[in-house]
């Protein structure tokens, strides 16, 4: 049975706000002042217009105890020590050996799994770890012989059927040369850093005094980033072409996330930003030129399924118990720059890519050495902040949690076009047939990065409110029987 509520109660006026700086030092304790209208997190002073008398201010989501137990749990002694022991292999080159127990990225690869198993084997069976891949044959490029490429995944399993959400970090490494795989690359920032993320998660989340998340996740180590994302493209592959299709609703892949120093000589500090990447248009190949053409002319190429993702990151992984800012940045990636998210996007899957707010190029790509002026170069574990990357992997359970345990996107959203109104009508389709929880519609001025406003209009699938889709941005978005949120979705024109 459609149902329909005409939103037309006064409720709130917004405001406009000052803007949150996303400079350190780390302002998250201004998300517990009082405010008056909108958050300033997710405001900006464009926002202002137009005002309207519906619904509330969009607040973030704050995190249950069950959140802010396991946020409380990540370790930065664990992650140094993963980080350590991923550096003492020497290289972890994907052509580097794979028959040593103490070197090359085949030690590495099973010493992973291993430390996954460990954690699998106490979650009373929640938490299954494989070893997948496949030979990579030459590609004339940086792959010089028939090489063993292999995905290390833990999945914890969620209470739904079909629904998962993956973090990753690479284990492989690279010197200046990325041909040599023969001296030592220590890669402890890129991207053992990643790595310690998936690990120390996975040991968090998979421990028995938590409650089974609604969706599973997959919190895995992948080779071949540094050779052209091959390990991240055959995963990306295997869950895309399984049969039914895995429904990946959220992708994050970690890629330097060790140390929020940058600049010529580190000068430049940020301890407490995080930099996310989210993609605009999704590729041809996954949405064709007539649906391209559609969001073009609607204004949604600033709503794709990454940005909505990388919107709900900022609303529940930025405050107190997170202690980092969210400062998402509305590219792919660094300019001309690729990570292992891009597989995924490219699959048509949403994703993103978390990054420290400063790179060192002096300890990325590098041989280790020492020039005439006595500057290190090398990607070494000195230069690693701990308690960084454990912020980072906070806001990563916080994102990955809140999404794992609130609802699915609503399916099948559309905005009524059949006559001109001053008022909008939206019709949606449940997560899934089992869904019985409501939905809230959000939007915000075209010029807003952030949702600003908000209705709660129950367990209804049409809405009709008194205000005008020429002026704002929609969006809809669930909301399960105990509050928690999901992931909005854009609507496109249709009809019921």
């Amino acid at each position: 049975m459609e149902l329909t509520v005409l939103a037309i109660l006064a409720l709130a006026i917004f405001s406009s706000a000052t803007p949150l700086a996303l400079t350190s030092p780390n302002p998250a304790a201004v998300l517990l002042r009082p405010r008056a209208g909108t958050p300033a997190i997710l405001s900006c002073e464009a926002s202002s217009w137009p005002p309207n008398l519906i619904g509330v201010s969009n607040e973030p989501q704050p995190p249950s105890e069950d959140l802010l137990s396991i946020l409380a749990e990540v370790d930065p002694a664990n992650i140094e020590a993963t980080i350590l022991k991923l550096v003492s292999f020497g290289t972890r080159h994907t052509l580097s050996t794979q028959n040593s127990t103490t070197k090359g990225i085949g030690a590495a690869r099973d010493w992973i799994h291993s430390e996954f198993q460990r954690y699998a084997d106490a979650s009373d069976g929640r938490l299954t770890v494989e070893t997948v891949g496949y030979v990579q044959e030459v590609d004339n490029n940086r792959i010089l012989f028939p090489t063993l490429i292999s995905d290390v995944v833990a999945t914890l399993h969620g209470t739904e059927e079909n629904r998962l959400y993956v973090v990753s970090g690479h284990y492989d490494s690279r010197v200046s040369d990325p041909l040599n795989y023969e001296d030592d690359a220590p890669g402890a920032d890129d991207d053992a850093s990643g790595v310690a993320i998936s690990l120390e998660l996975a040991r968090v989340f998979s421990q028995t005094k938590y409650p089974k998340p609604k969706a599973s996740i997959a919190f895995v180590a992948v080779a071949g980033e540094e050779q052209g994302l091959y390990g991240a493209q055959f995963l990306a592959q295997t869950y895309a072409n399984a049969t039914p299709r895995v429904n990946v609703e959220g992708m994050f892949t970690n890629d330097i996330v060790g140390s929020p120093k940058g600049g010529t000589d580190g000068e430049r500090n940020d301890p407490y930003v995080i930099r996310l990447f989210a993609q605009g248009l999704p590729p041809l190949a996954v949405e064709n030129s007539t649906t391209r053409e559609t969001r073009l002319t609607i204004g949604g190429e600033n709503d794709t399924p990454a940005r909505q993702l990388a919107r709900f990151v900022k609303e529940v992984a930025e405050n107190e118990a997170t202690g980092m800012n969210v400062s998402v940045v509305y590219r792919l990636d660094r300019y001309l720059r690729g990570g292992d998210h891009r597989p995924f996007l490219e699959a048509g899957y949403p994703a993103a890519r978390f990054t420290e707010p400063h790179e060192n190029y002096a300890h990325q790509h590098q041989d280790v050495r020492v020039d005439d002026t006595g500057k290190q170069y090398g990607d070494l574990p000195e230069f690693v902040d701990y308690d960084f990357v454990a912020r980072v992997a906070k806001v990563n359970g916080a994102a990955l949690w809140s999404l794992a345990t609130g609802p699915g996107v609503p399916q099948n959203v559309r905005v009524n076009t059949a006559a001109l109104s001053s008022n909008t009508t939206l019709y949606w389709d449940p997560p899934s047939s089992e869904y019985g929880g409501g939905y809230e519609i959000v939007w915000r001025p075209t010029s807003a990065p952030f949702w600003t406003g908000v209705l709660d209009v129950g367990s209804v699938v049409q809405a009709e409110l008194s205000l005008s889709k020429d002026d704002v941005v929609f969006g809809v978005r669930a909301k399960g029987e105990d509050g928690f949120r999901g992931v909005a979705v854009l609507p496109f024109p249709g009809s019921r």
